[in-house]
């Protein structure tokens, strides 16, 4: 009898250890197959237990063995979507412990685009959401209605920055990110200052579009400012070139290379020349940086009303209170064109 419970027992002890090699294979076996220190995949929203092991197949030694573990921790039954990492030498409880809670998020930086096209395809580029869902949402009409805005100058919603998301971000989370921002960054005393210059926030933006586009001398830019803020004031045109720029650009295609506004250019009918309409664009002509808008925020007080560029000192440029005064001063500038043959 004691025979027969030493081979019970042995054989308990045989099984158990066959057992528990077994798991140990499953779970605790290396099993990933690159040579890098770790990657990154992706986990599209709504993954089918298939698509799944497809996104992951590429990754591990032994799928059938990933998704045995899997089934065994309850993964397949809440597949979590986003872009999760996974070092080199995981076994298959760590990939599906990193596949639960190691959301990894994207560093997005958005900054000088000139349209939101463009916009939205670079985002669309970094996150899951494609560009029609994200323009879909943007466009939508109680969204735009609800804030006053419109298909053009919801552009000016978008504070240049870098933001985090999450890969699996929706178009709707995406939105909301961004009119959270929009209105931490217009906060009491930035909605205080616009209205000094008597502006609002929107406006404020395409303001800033152009003086960003006038100038990339940050330190001249409160000057810039305080001529096109001057000019508004006197109910002049704005007459800014980078508005022609725009509207050649709109019209053959952002790629065009410009060098030199014609005068030719000047009688273009778009609503974003400054030379043909009174007033702001409808939009901004590029995303601003938070220098440009600090600019029209806190713009130089003076009287100048002109300004020409300075040959003498590239990047820079010449202010003139009058008419007469600009016109002397553009000479050094359109005979500089001349000499160095520049006609487009």
């Amino acid at each position: 009898m004691k025979k027969v419970i030493y081979i019970i027992i042995f054989s308990l002890i045989s099984i158990g250890g066959v057992g528990g090699i077994y798991f140990y294979k499953i779970f605790y076996e290396s099993n990933t197959l690159f040579n890098d220190e770790y990657i990154f995949i992706k986990i599209p929203t709504n993954s089918t237990e298939n698509q799944l092991l497809d996104s992951i197949g590429k990754h591990v030694k032994n799928l059938s063995k990933f998704s045995k573990a899997a089934n065994y921790k309850d993964y397949l039954l809440n597949i979590k979507p986003g872009r999760y990492k996974l070092e080199n030498g995981f076994n298959n409880n760590q990939i599906i412990n990193s596949l639960r809670s190691n959301n990894v998020p994207i560093k997005i930086t958005y900054n000088n685009i000139e349209t939101f096209d463009q916009l939205i395809k670079r985002i669309s580029e970094r996150i899951e959401a494609d560009s029609l869902s994200l323009s879909n949402v943007f466009y939508e009409e109680k969204f735009l209605n609800d804030l006053g805005l419109d298909s053009e100058s919801v552009f000016s919603l978008f504070i240049p920055n870098t933001y985090e998301f999450f890969w699996n971000t929706s178009a709707i989370q995406f939105r909301e990110r961004i009119l959270k921002e929009f209105d931490r960054f217009w906060n009491d005393s930035r909605i205080e200052k616009s209205k000094k210059v008597n502006l609002n926030p929107i406006e404020v933006m395409t303001l800033a579009s152009i003086v960003q586009k006038e100038t990339p001398k940050v330190d001249e830019r409160p000057t810039i400012a305080g001529v096109y803020l001057n000019r508004l004031e006197r109910k002049m045109k704005l007459q800014a070139d980078p508005t022609v720029v725009y509207t050649i650009k709109k019209r053959d295609g952002f790629d065009t290379r410009i060098r030199r506004v014609l005068y030719k250019d000047l009688r273009i009918k778009s609503p974003y020349n400054t030379y043909v309409y009174r007033g702001l664009p409808p939009a901004p002509i590029v995303t601003p940086d938070i220098s440009a808008i600090e600019a029209v925020l806190n713009p130089q007080k003076h009287s100048f009303i002109y300004f020409v560029a300075d040959v003498s000192n590239p990047g820079y440029h010449l202010f003139s209170r009058t008419n007469a005064e600009h016109n002397r001063k553009k000479r050094q500038y359109t005979n500089w064109l001349k000499k160095n043959r520049i006609r487009r």
